[in-house]
């Protein structure tokens, strides 16, 4: 499974990375995020407990985050539930409209002959919604406060 998820956020490059690379702030910007618990805290590598809601579903997952100040780039890694083993990157590159946010899941199913029933729900109904209502949240935040 290979989903992509993209918006252009008119906002310094350095401004979205360091508001979205904050797990902290999540719940209080996004909506559809129930909660954040750190399990591990570092400088730039964070164990987390993740809890979101796709349309009243409540999901939550276990991430490492490692922040990459120099390319500016955020990566996650699951560690547990369905999507143990799930590659998450978001990268931020400037345009001439804006700053384009892009965040690339990539999760090779454990089994792999459930990957046709699990591929749609898991990155078309779960993540795809999540990922673009994220997407949503931090635009309109960052923009009203540019």
């Amino acid at each position: 499974m290979n989903t992509e998820s993209s918006i252009v956020i008119r906002a310094p490059k350095e401004r979205i990375f360091a508001v979205t690379s904050d797990l902290s702030l999540w719940p209080e910007l996004l909506p559809h995020y129930r909660y954040i618990d750190y399990l591990q805290r570092g400088d730039d590598r964070h164990i987390v407990r993740m809890a979101a809601s796709r349309d009243g579903i409540p999901i939550s997952w276990v991430s490492e985050q490692i922040i990459d100040r120099d390319r500016l780039e955020i990566h996650f890694v699951h560690l547990k539930a369905f999507t143990k083993g799930m590659k998450v990157v978001w990268t931020f590159e400037e345009k001439p409209e804006g700053t384009f946010v892009r965040i690339v899941h990539i999760l090779k199913f454990r089994i792999p002959a459930l990957a046709p029933i699990a591929d749609p729900i898991i990155g078309g109904f779960f993540i795809d919604n999540i990922a673009n209502k994220t997407l949503r949240a931090f635009k309109s935040h960052l923009e009203a406060t540019v």
